[in-house]
C-alpha cells in the first residue's frame, strides 16, 4: 500500500545547488598536483631554489645556473613554471566564474582552466622570445641569460605564493576580491623586483629614469593588462557563442 502511494505521489523537482569551487573535483585535482610538484622540488632541490633567490638578490657575476644545472634540475624548474601557470589559471577561473556563473553551464571547469593555462603558456613563450630578441639586439648573451634566469626565479616563487591564497579562496569560500587583492600585491612585488634586477643588469649604459619607465610600461604592465582583458573578452565570447 505504501509503495503504491509513493508511486502515485506527484514528483517535485528539487532546486539545484549553486556551483561552488570547494566541490569542484577539477580544482581539487589541480591543487593536489601542485602540492606534489612543490613537495618533489623542495625535497630534492631546495638548495637550488635557495641559490636562485640568493643570486637574484646579490647579483653575482657568475656563470648562469641554466648552463651548470643538470637535466634533473631543469625538469624540476619546469615543474615550478607549470605549477605557477596552473595556479594562475585556477585563480582566473575563480574570479570569472563568480562574475559570470553561467560559465559553468557552458563548459566544465576543466575546459576553462585548460583554456587559461594555454593562454599562460602562449604568454610565457612570447615573453621569453621577446626578452631573448631584445637581449640579442641590445646586450650581450651573458646578461641576457642572467635576466632570463632572474625572470624565471620570480615566476617560480610566484607559484609558491599563489598556492596558499588559492587554497584559502577555494575552501574557505572567499570572494573573488580576495584573490584579486593578493594577486595584485604579489604581481606588484614581482614587477618591482624585475625593475630592480633590470637596473642592476642593464642600466649602466642608460641615464635617467625615462628608459626604465618606457621598459616597464611596454614590456611589463601593458602585456599583463592586455592578457587579462583578452581572456575576459574570450570568456564572454565563448559564453555568448555557445
Amino acid at each position: 500500500m505504501l509503495r503504491t502511494l509513493l508511486i502515485l505521489a506527484p514528483r517535485v523537482e528539487g532546486t539545484p545547488l549553486p556551483y561552488a569551487t570547494c566541490n569542484d573535483n577539477t580544482i581539487a585535482a589541480v591543487l593536489v598536483v601542485c602540492f606534489f610538484f612543490t613537495s618533489i622540488v623542495l625535497s630534492r632541490h631546495s638548495k637550488l631554489i635557495g641559490q636562485l633567490f640568493k643570486d637574484f638578490l646579490l647579483h653575482r657575476e657568475r656563470t648562469s645556473l641554466f648552463s651548470t644545472s643538470t637535466a634533473s634540475d631543469m625538469r624540476s624548474l619546469l615543474l615550478l613554471a607549470v605549477q605557477t601557470g596552473m595556479l594562475a589559471s585556477v585563480a582566473l577561473f575563480c574570479i570569472f566564474v563568480e562574475q559570470n556563473p553561467q560559465m559553468i553551464q557552458q563548459f566544465n571547469s576543466l575546459t576553462w582552466i585548460a583554456l587559461y593555462f594555454g593562454c599562460y603558456l602562449l604568454y610565457y613563450t612570447i615573453k621569453w622570445m621577446l626578452y631573448t630578441l631584445l637581449g640579442w639586439i641590445f646586450f650581450d648573451r651573458a646578461k641576457t641569460t642572467l635576466w632570463l634566469e632572474s625572470y624565471s626565479t620570480l615566476l617560480y616563487y610566484l607559484g609558491f605564493a599563489l598556492f596558499p591564497i588559492i587554497l584559502i579562496a577555494v575552501y574557505f569560500n572567499q570572494h573573488d576580491s580576495f584573490i584579486v587583492i593578493f594577486s595584485l600585491i604579489f604581481l606588484s612585488i614581482v614587477k618591482i623586483l624585475m625593475i630592480y634586477k633590470w637596473i642592476k643588469l642593464f642600466c649602466e649604459k642608460f641615464h635617467g629614469s625615462i628608459p626604465i619607465i618606457v621598459y616597464f610600461c611596454a614590456l611589463e604592465m601593458l602585456p599583463c593588462v592586455l592578457l587579462y582583458y583578452g581572456m575576459l573578452q574570450l570568456t564572454n565570447y565563448l559564453i555568448i557563442k555557445f
